[in-house]
């Protein structure tokens, strides 16, 4: 059974740089998130630190977005490679935008919140979801459809009540 200490010892591999792990429902949250709705994890300025979130469906990668091709969406910033994406983004924006707000999506399953890195990332049923790293990300991928549904029950929880 995978656990909180399971999850912290797999996320100590890559430290923490502006947040923690963090249990959901514990009256904690991290810091700028705002209580009533949960915000979408932003840093370097922008989700998912500036990369393009329709590029990882386009081209299987993470694409650096570019400033001049910006979208402010559910309170985050996001940046687009092309004025082409950004348009793909602005026509639907919730079948581009990371799951969980962009937090990890493994910790979503076991009901905390972690940041992730842009390259740590998957596309499950034309969804993107994002890991703290790439080891969690290789936990993650051994039950996809089991961590998915955790986390969808799980999401957004207590912690942004």
């Amino acid at each position: 059974m995978l656990t909180r200490r399971h999850f912290l010892l797999t996320a100590a591999a890559t430290p923490l740089v502006a947040y923690g792990a963090t249990r959901a429902g514990a009256g904690e949250t991290p810091e700028g998130t705002p209580k009533g709705k949960p915000a979408i994890l932003s840093y370097n300025g922008a989700a998912i630190g500036g990369y393009d979130p329709v590029g990882y469906f386009m081209s299987a990668g993470e694409v650096a977005g570019d400033a001049a091709h910006k979208v402010d969406w559910n309170g985050a910033t996001f940046l687009f490679a092309s004025a082409s994406n950004k348009k793909t983004f602005e026509s639907d924006p919730e079948a581009f935008a990371p799951q969980y707000g962009g937090y990890c999506s493994y910790a979503a399953a076991l009901n905390y919140v972690a940041p992730t890195s842009a390259n740590a990332w998957s596309i499950h049923e034309d969804r993107l979801y994002l890991n703290f790293n790439l080891h969690v990300r290789s936990i993650w991928e051994q039950d996809k459809p089991g961590y998915i549904a955790k986390a969808d029950n799980n999401w957004p929880g207590p912690l942004f009540a």
